[in-house]
């Protein structure tokens, strides 16, 4: 497992920092305005997805590897809607703020 604070981008590692922490707050600090987001291969609603997917179910990112840039991780994910599951989450950073990340399954 790769500890948060070694994520090589800064972007991406405030995103799994607050998805981690619980803190709704520090997650829309980390996004880019109009931010857009996938789950397996669909668009989905942002604000939408991230209440249901991660806070009202306490989902936490375990990350496994990362690419040299830190733009594409695997992770353990679970939440206790779902479980834990092997995921896949590529993002996107302009800015400094994630605008956009494309999640799914591994």
């Amino acid at each position: 497992m790769i500890r948060t604070d070694a994520l090589n981008e800064p972007a991406v590692r405030a995103f799994v920092s607050a998805v981690n922490a619980g803190d709704r707050e520090a997650f829309e600090a980390a996004l880019a305005e109009n931010a857009t987001m996938s789950d397996d291969g669909s668009d989905r609603d942002l604000q939408e997805w991230a209440e249901r997917e991660i806070f009202d179910s306490h989902g936490h990112m375990d990350v496994q590897s990362q690419d040299s840039a830190g733009l594409t991780l695997i992770a353990d994910y679970r939440n206790d809607a779902w479980g834990e599951m092997r995921t896949k989450w590529r993002f996107t950073v302009d800015g400094g703020k994630v605008s956009r990340f494309d999640t799914g399954q591994a």
